[in-house]
């Protein structure tokens, strides 16, 4: 069993991307999650000002 294990563990793993393309998708992949980052920040302060908008109405 340990045999088996050694087997996979030295096997190397496979990547979808070359080595040439690497460095793009990094690039991409940071863009995508810094972008994503600022929609979900700029969505959650939107709500915020709602709701801070909401309770004054609902309170005056």
């Amino acid at each position: 069993m340990n045999k088996e294990i050694d087997i996979i563990q030295d096997k190397a793993i496979d990547c979808p991307v070359s080595i040439k393309g690497r460095s793009k998708f990094k690039m991409w992949l940071k863009r995508i999650g810094v972008a994503g980052f600022l929609f979900f920040l700029i969505k959650g302060l939107i709500w915020l000002g709602i709701l801070l908008f909401a309770k004054d109405v609902i309170t005056k």
